[in-house]
Formats: C-alpha cells, structure tokens, sequence
C-alpha cells in the first residue's frame, strides 16, 4: 500500500550505527520555503536526532536548505521542527528512550499524498563489534552472491 510515495532523503548512517527497534510515522510542521526546498530534494538528515520538550517531541540537526526564491520567508535551516504524533506515542517513545537508554532517530523523509512524512525510529547503538559483524556478513553474503552467480 505504497500509494504516491516519494522517498526524498534517507539516513543511511543510521543504520549503519544503530540497530533500529521500531519504526513510527510522523508529519512535521514546516514552513512554506521550507516544503518547497523539500520537494526539491534539498534536506540532510545525517546526525539529526528527536527530543521531547513540553511534551511535544522536536526533530534537531534535521537541515533543509534554503529555498532560493524563498528570500527573506527563508527560515533557520537547522531550526528544531516539531513533529505531529499522537500525544500517547510521544509518551511512550520518550519513557522508552528514558529508561532504557535508546534514541529517536529520524530514518527517512518522503511525501506521502504531497504532505511531508518523517519516518522516526527506536533505535539502540550499536557497539564497535556489531558494527564489524554486520560488515563481515554482508561480505560474505556478496561474495556467495558472486559464485553463485558464476555457477550458474
């Protein structure tokens, strides 16, 4: 049920230091400039990360670069922008993230029916020795790939 969804920007290094636990769906409060540069595909969410305040939860480190024709209606590009979830999940997201020591990450945006859509994760860190396991069996699964291949 992947209906008009359009992938604009994943974070890959994400995945690569966090094993992710689970995974919500939430829309941010944007600006006009600031959903313009997003269709355009001009967002970073490399080193982004979500926290709670007041009891809303905020996406920090989340850069959308500013919309050329946007001029002085340009916002901050590294503003904190809010994120809409339900009262419940933010509670629990943050409780969990509390008392177990995990972070809320941001996955990916898209658009989703021409709205904005943050794909935000429970994730764990992932230790040194994790990182190199998962390394060696992607090696290895290329390389079984390969002979396979070459067989056959």
């Amino acid at each position: 049920m992947n209906d008009d969804i359009q992938i604009i920007a994943r974070n890959k290094k994400a995945y690569h230091d966090y094993f992710v636990l689970e995974t919500y769906e939430a829309g941010i409060e944007l600006y006009g400039t600031e959903i313009k540069s997003i269709r355009q595909g001009r967002v970073n969410l490399k080193d982004s990360f979500c926290s709670v305040d007041d009891g809303e939860m905020f996406a920090i480190g989340m850069h959308i670069s500013p919309f050329e024709m946007g001029n002085r209606f340009n916002r901050d590009p590294m503003r904190k922008k809010r994120l809409l979830l339900h009262k419940r999940e933010i509670m629990r997201l943050f409780g969990e993230s509390q008392q177990q020591g995990l972070s809320v990450i941001p996955l990916q945006l898209y658009l989703k029916k021409g709205r904005a859509k943050l794909e935000i994760g429970l994730c764990k860190g992932k230790k040194l020795y994790d990182k190199r396991a998962v390394e060696a069996k992607k090696a290895a699964d290329r390389t079984i790939e390969l002979e396979y291949k070459e067989r056959y």
